[in-house]
């Protein structure tokens, strides 16, 4: 079994940057071995103080993403990240 890259995705309702990185990201898990993470940054305090200002945010290894994010610009880092596994 390929093992999977954890992704840590970071979005908050009502956010139309959000909603399109996702689509990106899940259209991209079903073509690559990806563990996604969601976390509402209204939901947690340390998440919301961290990335309100940028989010989307993904972080995926050493790698941060933030808005906005093209779909190129994400499969590059994803595909580093899986190399490093």
């Amino acid at each position: 079994m390929e093992p999977s890259l954890g992704v840590t995705f970071y979005t908050r309702p009502g956010c139309h940057l959000c909603e399109e990185a996702f689509a990106e990201l899940d259209t991209l898990s079903t073509q690559l071995p990806l563990s996604i993470d969601v976390v509402d940054i209204t939901a947690d305090t340390q998440a919301h103080a961290r990335w309100w200002a940028e989010i989307p945010v993904i972080v995926v290894g050493r790698t941060v993403l933030r808005a906005p994010i093209e779909g190129p610009q994400l499969r590059r880092a994803l595909l580093r990240e899986l190399r490093g596994l």
